[in-house]
């Protein structure tokens, strides 16, 4: 058991909170940020994370502003995922994990450009979640469980380590029940609804249709509020509008931009044919 974690002070970035996030969730120590002293970096039951421009995973040490300048974008958070053997299931099923990389490491106008987006998107797309726990999480110097940012931050922290640890798993689940129908010329995922399957796999569908080497339109899965299923647009492929079927008796709700619709019924013949009345080829 390690006896606490060391980030920097001052402002507080997404890299160290979420790093810090997941090392309490394992460790459940306290937190101080300030700049550690050099008996601190070479003691291996002290962790530090984002300071001391050391990467030394066997003494506990994850800081990357060491790093040259044309090191490809490594941050805390990266550090921490690869010392827990999880960067490369980040990478894969975390979509927002390069992007935090690169605005840590390169800045939010870099990161436009590899984005290929106007530098002002960039910011239309913050959080005022992130604003406000970022802040939160600077203000202060000491947090020990039973703080509130501290308890809030494990929360955090385990539902990442737990969603890392357990999508592979989900994805050999879903690849024992997952059909593929052909509607029209447009391929369609399909989980039926298996007993006992947790509520955690049936939700992991959309990671297992885009690790799919195969171009996928929509998916139907088991509706989690009735015994019927639910249709869906995947990438918002227009080619389905779910609006179609708007009218049928055994239907129940479509959005009205068309991308997602709910039917009671269980029969796949019928879903099938609801499908074809949604195609817009």
């Amino acid at each position: 058991m390690k006896s606490f974690i060391i980030t920097h002070p001052g402002s507080a970035h997404k890299d160290d909170f979420l790093a810090c996030s997941m090392l309490i969730a394992e460790q459940g120590i306290p937190i101080f940020r300030r700049d550690p002293t050099e008996d601190e970096l070479n003691n291996p039951d002290i962790i530090t994370v984002d300071v001391g421009l050391r990467h030394e995973p066997e003494k506990q040490n994850f800081d990357h502003h060491q790093f040259p300048r044309e090191h490809p974008p490594t941050c805390a958070l990266s550090l921490v995922l690869q010392h827990l053997s999880l960067y490369e299931d980040a990478i894969s099923f975390c979509p927002w994990m390069e992007t935090a990389e690169w605005l840590d490491v390169k800045g939010p106008r870099k990161t436009a450009e590899w984005l290929n987006v106007d530098p002002h998107v960039v910011n239309q797309l913050s959080s005022p979640i992130d604003f406000s726990m970022l802040r939160y999480f600077g203000e202060e110097t000491e947090f020990y469980p039973g703080h509130p940012t501290w308890e809030i931050m494990r929360r955090i922290g385990w539902d990442l380590l737990n969603y890392l640890r357990t999508m592979r798993n989900h994805l050999d689940a879903l690849d024992e029940h997952v059909q593929t129908w052909k509607v029209g010329t447009l391929n369609v995922c399909v989980l039926p609804r298996v007993e006992g399957m947790a509520p955690d796999t049936a939700a992991a569908l959309d990671m297992y249709v885009r690790e799919l080497d195969l171009e996928i339109s929509a998916t139907v899965y088991p509706d989690k509020r009735g015994d019927g299923y639910g249709l869906c647009r995947f990438n918002d492929d227009l080619r389905f509008d779910f609006t179609g079927v708007a009218g049928e008796f055994d239907v129940h709700f479509v959005h009205k931009q068309g991308f997602i619709a709910k039917t009671s019924t269980t029969d796949f013949d019928r879903l099938n044919v609801l499908l074809r009345q949604s195609l817009v080829e």
